[in-house]
């Protein structure tokens, strides 16, 4: 349920951005969305579909794209993806250490919008 202060926010930005472009109609987001988030997909459709019932961006589609997870090594600075099954045991490709911090996974944002 945690989707739906995030799925408002997404509307907030995305209706003061319409509202200072002189927007008709919100068409599309584009949101990208770390691999470590939990957020559902289908669940922040469904609160956005509702949420925007009579503004500019109903009837918009979010189209999600996940991001990598990408940790920086500690000791050498290496940045390296891991897969979410494996970010306990994985090792640093650059000095085979695991003192890796995360860097992305777990953010959420609007990349850019389709609008008339």
């Amino acid at each position: 349920m945690h989707e739906l202060p995030i799925t408002e926010s997404i509307l907030n930005i995305v209706i003061s951005y319409a509202e200072k472009n002189a927007v008709k109609k919100v068409m599309a987001i584009n949101l990208q969305v770390g691999m470590l988030s939990d957020l559902e997909d289908e669940w922040i459709q469904r609160y956005f579909d509702h949420l925007s019932r009579g503004t500019v961006a109903e009837g918009a589609k979010l189209k999600i794209e996940r991001m990598p997870i990408k940790l920086q090594c500690n000791l050498c600075a290496t940045l390296y993806e891991v897969e979410k099954t494996n970010i306990g045991d994985t090792v640093c490709p650059g000095c085979g250490k695991n003192d890796g911090k995360l860097i992305s996974g777990r953010e959420y944002h609007i990349r850019d919008m389709e609008v008339q």
